[in-house]
């Protein structure tokens, strides 16, 4: 492994060998509806919206284990998180799991997070197989960071639709299918945002810090990438993301970017206001769809960035505003 300042260069290439997405039937009816490996009624049979998600993340560990070719038993760590309370989905639909966890937080950048830690754990060969996992849910992030529903609290413009799904990615030493080349991990920046119903704006600042650096640090150019894929910042944060490398380091990636927020729903055609959001997001997105492009060779050269509003319960009442943070990995054909 080599380190560029912050970023980690990853020199056995780990394989990104197979990803697993599992979304509800408003996901389904989206643009990628054809990509998911399954779409599902977003009560899963369960009797809370809270168990419904962790169905969710079960069944996107189980299909992308079986795509990988790869027992519980073969997966020597499991890195993977939610937007619950104590990562509630996660321990839940895990326990049945005969591999030992490791719980991640970092909000809706927390694909990107278990991606890059699972790839060095093979890389520095800690590991021959890691599991990277999120999921997210409409209703259980309404009830925890909102109202529950059935209060009909109005929605601004700004705000985006927690995907319900999850998606679930198998990392290995060995096998065949796209690579993970590198990794860095964001600093918390603060633009002092505190309406917590625009995620985007809240995000878009660390998305281009990291995008930023990890150009600057492998001396590379946006033409140098099929994609830059950002986690979910929406139409709103996906705008002031351009505008802010542009204004702060003369950098356009316009003709290369991409958000998973925005890939996943119809805007015209679906009331998700400003898009899509929540750990479920990416993680379905690039175990399905970008990975599919990657193994084909459509695209070659993947920059993911995962994007997370750093937001609890707590902190809005306490007037506090809302920092980002923002993971990547660069996932090569």
């Amino acid at each position: 492994m080599k380190k560029l300042d912050k970023t980690y260069i990853l020199e056995t290439k780990p394989l990104f060998l197979a990803g697993a997405g599992v979304v509800s039937h408003i996901e389904g009816q989206g643009p990628l509806g054809n990509e998911f490996d399954k779409v599902e009624d977003p009560s899963m049979g369960e009797d809370s919206w809270e168990s419904a998600e962790s169905a969710f993340h079960k069944e996107a560990t189980t299909l992308a284990l079986k795509k990988a070719g790869r027992t519980e038993s073969d997966i020597s760590l499991a890195f993977s998180g939610d937007l619950l309370n104590q990562s509630m989905s996660t321990c839940f639909s895990l326990k049945s799991f005969n591999m030992p966890i490791c719980g991640l937080y970092g909000a809706c950048s927390t694909m990107a997070l278990s991606m890059a830690v699972g790839a060095l754990f093979v890389e520095c060969g800690l590991a021959e197989n890691t599991l990277a996992a999120a999921s997210s849910h409409f209703c259980s992030a309404e009830k925890q960071f909102r109202q529950p529903l059935e209060y009909g609290g109005q929605r601004p413009p700004t705000a985006q639709r927690t995907v319900t799904g999850a998606g679930a990615a198998v990392i290995s030493s060995s096998g065949s299918g796209p690579h993970i080349t590198a990794a860095r991990f964001g600093r918390i920046i603060d633009y002092g945002v505190t309406d917590e119903n625009n995620m985007g704006a809240a995000m878009a600042p660390s998305a281009a810090d990291s995008i930023w650096n990890f150009l600057k640090e492998t001396n590379t150019k946006p033409e140098d990438y099929s994609m830059i894929l950002t986690g979910d910042l929406g139409y709103t944060g996906s705008d002031l993301l351009l505008q802010l490398l542009i204004r702060e380091h003369n950098c356009d990636i316009s003709k290369v970017h991409n958000d998973c927020g925005i890939l996943i729903f119809n805007k015209e055609e679906q009331d998700v206001h400003c898009g899509g959001s929540g750990c479920g997001c990416s993680a379905a997105v690039v175990c399905t769809y970008i990975h599919r492009l990657l193994r084909e060779g459509r695209l070659k050269k993947v920059l993911f960035v995962g994007t997370g509003a750093l937001v609890s319960t707590v902190s809005p009442l306490q007037n506090d505003p809302v920092p980002g943070i923002s993971h990547a990995v660069l996932l090569e054909a």
